[in-house]
């Protein structure tokens, strides 16, 4: 009787340990199987330090979404006009998601790009396909930059 419910238990812990939400994975598929090798090699969801500038000069309307801690942004912050700071812990929360632009290209930020990567993915998922992860994050830009930005912005 114990080898049957000790069999039994483990059955049903492996079975929900491979399980897997299925109507998830189907989003999934839907928005994945767009990123063909073809599309991928455009960079079709990222932003680099240039398109940035470039965007600049040409007086696009954008955001930058800095997803960023509390901590960091005491430090250094975007000042461009309509930057939003809202750390990645509080991005999903429906006031917050209320405050995003459907109208326009926002750029998410962090870091080095690894955690606007993921919240890019998870924005678009949702429907904000206007969502783009700033390539390198502020830490690229920053390195980038220098006297490029001399060549966009002008006062």
């Amino acid at each position: 009787m114990r080898v049957f419910l000790a069999i039994l238990l483990v059955s049903i812990f492996l079975s929900s340990a491979y399980a897997y939400d299925k109507e998830l994975a189907k989003k999934f598929d839907a928005m994945f199987s767009q990123l063909t090798p073809e599309v991928l090699t455009l960079r079709p969801c990222q932003l680099s330090t240039k398109d940035i500038l470039e965007m600049i000069k040409k007086k696009e309307e954008f955001v930058i979404l800095d997803i960023r801690t509390p901590a960091e942004t005491k430090l250094i912050a975007p000042v461009w006009k309509g930057s939003l700071v809202i750390p990645m812990h509080e991005l999903f929360k429906p006031e917050n998601l209320a405050k995003l632009p459907k109208d326009k290209k926002i750029a998410v930020m962090c870091h080095t790009g690894d955690r606007a990567a993921a919240a890019t993915i998870a924005l678009r998922a949702i429907g904000f396909s206007n969502a783009y992860q700033f390539k390198g994050g502020i830490a690229e830009f920053a390195r980038e930059v220098g006297r490029m930005a001399t060549e966009y912005v002008k006062e």
